[in-house]
């Protein structure tokens, strides 16, 4: 199943766990949108919509912060397409609405609120300061997701100590089994 990698709002930078998993993962592909600082909702899905469209197989979806909810407005819009993908880790959702939210991420608002019908992992952590605890326990029961909270773990980013981060690649690992099993109780 192809990886594909979808940062969020400015990026990830070599040191993220994005980017090295993009190094050392012979699947992985990085989405690469027109604009990382003045993300347009439209645009950004568009780019994923495309993305998936080119590839022979349904994709595996590692989402952080902003490309999270890229993916949910792209469930929203592109129902018809929902084959394209097999699971989603989504790492760290950021919460556009909340107060606080920067002015150009606050596009991507209202927040869908959709159950998925593929597989979903969402990580969250507990003191995360774009996205409370809480409305990321919400966001993954909306969407059909099994929730991984991580205790004191920021943003889940380069900048929260998470380099290689070996136990998202260990998450990352039961949500492709979780696929196969359920690729495989569809099919028998």
């Amino acid at each position: 199943m192809p990886l594909i990698i979808h940062p969020g709002w400015q990026d990830s930078g070599p040191a993220h766990w994005q980017s090295r998993w993009q190094a050392t993962l012979p699947d992985a592909q990085r989405l690469v949108q027109a604009d990382w600082h003045q993300p347009d909702l439209a645009d950004w899905v568009a780019t994923l919509d495309s993305k998936l469209a080119a590839l022979a197989e349904p994709a595996l979806l590692v989402c952080h912060s902003l490309g999270c909810l890229t993916l949910l407005h792209w469930a929203i819009r592109h129902p018809e397409h929902h084959a394209r993908l097999g699971a989603a880790l989504l790492v760290a959702p950021a919460d556009v609405e909340r107060s606080d939210a920067p002015t150009e991420i606050r596009g991507f608002a209202p927040i869908p609120r959709l159950r998925l019908p593929f597989p979903v992992t969402v990580v969250a952590s507990d003191d995360d300061p774009f996205c409370r605890i809480e409305r990321s326990r919400q966001f993954a029961e909306d969407w059909g997701a099994e929730l991984v909270t991580l205790r004191q773990a920021g943003h889940i980013n380069a900048d929260s100590g998470f380099g290689a981060w070996p136990e998202g690649l260990a998450l990352l690992t039961a949500l492709r089994e979780r696929q196969t099993q359920a690729k495989e109780a569809i099919h028998g």
